[in-house]
């Protein structure tokens, strides 16, 4: 089964060359991804330090500052996580239309030489 699946995965490839769209990108989402995973990293960081060094504190107004400054890396994290899913979900995407317009123009090709046929 993956003899298979590695001679449809380069002939996918080849047919990707062939129309050329085989142009490397120096940025196909990957360092998005890192972007986002570091923000997601730094963010629950921040929090749990925050969360440590709130115990100590008796006063409910540097409590409410800190419960702020935590809250505020909880919004890190979230846009650390939405970096990563919008980065991670563009490079679906992208494969995905490449192999419908690979699908579509195989299959305008049979349509061409069935009508071709009929003539």
């Amino acid at each position: 089964m993956t003899a298979l699946a590695d001679e449809r995965r380069e002939q996918f490839k080849k047919d990707v060359a062939a129309l050329g769209l085989d142009v490397p990108r120096p940025d196909s989402g990957g360092k998005a991804r890192i972007v986002g995973l570091a923000l997601m990293v730094i963010g629950a960081v921040a929090v749990f330090v925050v969360y440590i060094a709130s115990l100590t504190l008796s006063d409910t107004r540097d409590l409410l500052s800190y419960q702020l400054l935590a809250l505020g890396f909880v919004a890190v994290t979230l846009i650390g996580v939405a970096v990563y899913l919008a980065a991670a979900i563009t490079r679906v995407l992208r494969l995905w239309l490449v192999r419908q317009l690979l699908e579509s123009s195989t299959q305008t090709e049979r349509i061409a030489q069935a009508l071709a046929r009929n003539d």
